[in-house]
């Protein structure tokens, strides 16, 4: 890879999903913050193709994934009427090759977490190599709140920072972590006061970017595989049991819930 990157370009991107590198620091940002970054189809589609891209290009030192506005990512956009209709198998198939690609890729990844990190949005920060907390930031896996199971990998990454017992109250409870609660349980790996965040996440990835690259890499692939080992099967059992849950008339019913903005009644069927 080159030793001193100074390319300042925009990147190809697609609606709600802005990319730029500087420097060597390429940024994604989920950039619809009037449905709190919630995700489309095609903005994860391009953000997995943009991070399987990474580890061919010269010009790229480090990967910094963000989001525009109140929130960093809110997960999948469930909005509208017959949503868990628009909804099927291949949406964890792309969920997945995010996840797989951030944790594999040979670059330093860090999460800037401006503000609230939901659903997929929140698996996809706590999936990063490290994680910077804003202050006002907060972290929840909602899955179970409109009958789904977490995903993304959630199931193994947040038990391997906080621990079996807090993970499953995040994901039973569908309980929401401050930033300073994720901080010091572990969850996420940097906290800044919200004046101070652009500038610590600025400092980091700088700090990357300048790092040896080869031993970057190296120590990244030697921790995910002391730390993550599990997390290939997780995968698979997240897109079994999402597969079988996205059929059933209780995510039908959160979906509902969810849009009329009501609390769901859930029947077990």
């Amino acid at each position: 890879m080159s030793t001193s990157p100074d390319r300042t370009a925009p990147e190809q991107g697609v609606p709600g999903l802005a990319v730029d590198l500087a420097d060597g620091v390429l940024t994604a940002r989920f950039d619809r913050p009037e449905v709190f970054n919630a995700v489309s189809g095609e903005m994860m589609l391009a953000l997995a193709d943009l991070l399987e891209a990474v580890p061919a290009r010269d010009d790229v030192r480090v990967v910094v994934l963000t989001g525009t506005g109140a929130a960093f990512c809110t997960g999948a956009d469930i909005s509208g009427e017959a949503a868990h209709e628009r909804f099927d198998v291949r949406a964890m198939d792309v969920t997945n090759r995010v996840v797989r690609a951030v944790v594999a890729c040979d670059r330093p990844v860090l999460a800037a977490v401006n503000g609230i990190a939901a659903g997929v949005g929140c698996s996809i920060a706590l999936a990063a190599d490290l994680t910077v907390a804003a202050a006002s930031s907060s972290y929840l896996l909602a899955f179970t709140r409109i009958g789904f199971m977490p995903d993304g990998g959630a199931s193994a990454t947040v038990a391997a920072a906080v621990g079996r017992a807090r993970a499953m109250r995040m994901a039973l409870l569908a309980e929401p972590l401050s930033a300073q609660e994720a901080y010091d349980a572990g969850l996420v790996s940097h906290l800044a006061a919200d004046d101070d965040f652009a500038d610590l996440v600025a400092t980091l990835a700088r700090r990357l970017a300048a790092g040896p690259p080869l031993a970057l890499a190296a120590t990244k692939k030697a921790v995910n595989a002391a730390t993550l080992l599990p997390l290939e099967d997780a995968l698979e059992r997240e897109r079994t049991g999402q597969s079988v849950l996205m059929r059933t008339s209780d995510v039908a019913e959160g979906m509902a819930a969810f849009s009329q903005r009501r609390r769901p009644v859930f029947r077990g069927e």
